[in-house]
């Protein structure tokens, strides 16, 4: 069974989800976002993050919403998304954005900004395998 795939690129692979049937263009199967949020989730935990944190998530692209929010979840913490035009999330210690999402954020975070260049040389080395109980941290 052929897939065709409409994308800009060439190198664009057809993915399908677990049920075999094929991923529409900006969609993400199940196992890449599990592995994409572990790696993530490791990145929180190397900067302290915890669980039971409130995480702030001002992240525009769906895609990587939606990672930020299950690496999140994965080590125990609270996503509190940041609406656009609103400067922070009221009780969030950290935060996940964008650079072009940062400049109209305040500083009252310590804001995990994604698309920079030492975030991406963090992400790309941590393992993207299921995190174990030993990284995770008891909620205090």
């Amino acid at each position: 069974m052929s897939i065709t795939v409409t994308a800009p690129a060439d190198n664009v692979i057809p993915m399908r989800s677990r049920s075999g049937a094929p991923l529409a263009a900006g969609q993400l199967a199940d196992a890449d976002l599990d592995r994409w949020a572990n790696r993530l989730a490791r990145v929180l935990l190397t900067r302290g993050a915890d669980a039971g944190d409130r995480i702030a998530l001002a992240v525009d692209p769906r895609i990587e919403s939606v990672v930020a929010e299950a690496a999140v979840r994965k080590i125990g913490a609270i996503p509190v998304p940041v609406r656009v035009g609103a400067s922070t999330a009221p009780g969030a210690g950290f935060g996940i954005t964008t650079k072009a999402r940062r400049a109209h954020l305040t500083d009252g975070a310590d804001w995990l900004v994604l698309d920079e260049r030492s975030t991406l040389q963090r992400y790309l080395v941590s393992s993207d395998a299921p995190l174990a109980a030993t990284e995770l941290r008891a909620v205090s």
